[in-house]
């Protein structure tokens, strides 16, 4: 579990409810079992009557129906989208193809969902309910009231959210199961990172330098080779590198007695670092290194601490929006825009903002998420996270989980046991591997599932 993903069933039942409270879909249930030749006469009757008001059944998938409208509707909301984002969408047929295809994948979760997803007693819709209301600061009969005007009653708004929070349960059981993550898997990933870390230590090397002029002959070649295997012997023999450096080196640091100065190791030349690897502070090359342009003596005069069990942690606050059909990915995002703006300009305070408008359980805390090591967090929101400097906020960014206005509040080095850094691994390639597992998991479903899909009635 990700923190993002570790507030109490409570918090996350709210911010669940939050993304679906002004759904309009409530699927039609048939008999359970695949349909019957009376079920789809029945169908057929019910499509000749739907056409006369402009809708008529666009597809059957296990015990549910998609209809035309609820294809319409999203269409046009592709479209919304698209023009706010300046983006091209496909033509009308494709797009309506697309359309419905997301609509039969997001029915067949549901019905698997209702199938093994287990079950959400009242008592907990009912305190899911309680929270909506008050994030929208309404007591629940006047919530009652909102959505009769948007003619949803509060029964087909609880069954709707029963079948939300099913969903997600079952969403976050069966792909986590899905990813299997080896002793092997987490040995390279823990050898990246350490690489990676050395690659950013610092290395401190000295120099003496000896050039070669480019198409030099062979004879002026061996000369500057004898002229640097003197420097290099003279080094050996006991005299200070620095003093040798100033008598012969041919680089800019001759009078510095040729200390390049510490720099990252990824800034260095490959062939610097490969030449001076298993050097120890004090040590210089036994032989010359040869580059295109010079030939090299080099001394390590020191090496930066990598300390693999040393990790940055964070603590960072957000203000978490869910899409939901009436507020578009886009539409989060310019809403959080705007909370940036008022924050920048001190109208408003981060935590007030976050307790009001946050929908995820950290939001009573005004959006704080405490200490997080490395792999904590969903990628987009780490990498986010991990460039902002101290007190900085975000763009919006999106991740699965919706859009997120991110502020950083302190940064520490701590040390971690193997055991600890491990599971980080573990959690950080669970979250790296879980589109692709989702992508699996629902194409196996639908594979399993009853798809009928309906051209329009004459």
């Amino acid at each position: 579990m990700t923190q993002l993903e570790a507030p109490s069933r409570g918090a996350a039942l709210a911010a669940l409810v939050t993304a679906c409270l002004w759904a309009v879909h409530t699927p039609a249930t048939w008999a359970q079992g695949q349909p019957t030749a009376t079920d789809r006469a029945a169908t057929r009757a019910a499509d000749r009557s739907a056409v006369r008001s402009g809708d008529y059944i666009a597809a059957i998938v296990n015990q549910e129906l998609v209809t035309a409208v609820e294809v319409s509707r999203r269409m046009a909301r592709a479209r919304e989208d698209a023009q706010r984002a300046g983006a091209r969408l496909p033509a009308d047929e494709e797009l309506r193809n697309q359309v419905l295809e997301a609509l039969i994948e997001e029915r067949v979760i549901l019905t698997y969902a209702r199938e093994t997803g287990g079950r959400v007693d009242d008592a907990e819709l009912d305190r899911a309910v309680q929270t909506v209301a008050a994030q929208n600061q309404l007591s629940v009969p006047q919530l009652r009231e909102r959505l009769a005007g948007e003619g949803i009653d509060l029964v087909r708004f609880r069954a709707n959210l029963r079948d939300q929070l099913l969903v997600e349960r079952t969403r976050e059981r069966e792909v986590y199961q899905r990813i299997r993550i080896t002793d092997s898997d987490v040995e390279d990933y823990l050898e990246r990172q350490r690489r990676a870390a050395a690659a950013e230590a610092p290395l401190n090397l000295a120099q003496i330098l000896i050039s070669v002029p480019e198409g030099a002959s062979e004879a002026v070649v061996a000369e500057r080779r004898r002229l640097a295997e003197a420097a290099l012997a003279r080094v050996r023999a006991g005299e200070p590198f620095e003093a040798v450096a100033r008598q012969l080196s041919e680089d800019a640091q001759r009078e510095k007695g040729g200390e390049i100065g510490a720099r990252p190791v990824s800034r260095l030349p490959d062939l610097f670092v490969e030449a001076t690897r298993s050097l120890k502070v004090g040590e210089v090359t036994p032989a010359l290194v040869r580059s295109a342009a010079a030939f090299h003596v080099l001394k390590v005069l020191s090496r930066g601490d990598v300390g693999p069990a040393q990790v940055t942690q964070t603590r960072s606050r957000h203000i978490l929006l869910r899409p939901s059909s009436r507020l578009t990915a886009e539409a989060a995002q310019a809403r959080l825009a705007g909370y940036r703006r008022q924050i920048e300009s001190g109208a408003r305070t981060f935590e007030d903002m976050a307790r009001e408008f946050s929908e995820d359980g950290s939001a009573a805390q005004g959006g704080d998420l405490g200490w997080a090591a490395p792999g904590t967090m969903v990628p987009e929101f780490e990498e986010a996270m991990n460039a902002l400097p101290l007190g900085g906020l975000s763009q919006p960014v999106v991740s699965r989980f919706g859009a997120h206005l991110i502020q950083v509040l302190e940064r520490r080095e701590v040390a971690v046991d193997p055991k600890q850094l491990r599971e980080q691994a573990r959690n950080a390639l669970r979250e790296q591997r879980f589109d692709d597992a989702y992508t699996d998991w629902a194409r196996d479903l639908r594979g399993r599932a009853y798809v009928e899909r309906r051209e329009p009635p004459l």
